[in-house]
């Protein structure tokens, strides 16, 4: 195993565990349980989004940029959404 796939093993792991966390939080009985899981998803996706850097340092985790007629489709699709 290499890094790359020991890193992306921890981020799908990190987002599991924020996915969780949210549910736990949209779920809770009390004000405090919520602030429990809240604080842990903030902990988490701070987690999360540190791993995601490292990988696009890396190049591993590639993004490509949008175009502006890409952008303006799905606005198009969407603006009468809600």
């Amino acid at each position: 195993m290499n890094d790359k796939e020991i890193m992306e093993g921890i981020l799908l792991t990190a987002k599991g565990v924020c996915d969780l966390y949210m549910h736990g939080s949209i779920e809770s009985a009390t004000p405090k349980v919520q602030d429990a899981f809240n604080c842990a998803l903030n902990d988490a996706l701070g987690m999360q989004s540190g791993v995601y850097s490292a990988m696009a340092d890396h190049g591993w985790y590639p993004a490509e940029v949008a175009q502006p007629q890409q952008l303006r489709q799905v606005k198009t699709k969407f603006a009468n959404v809600c």
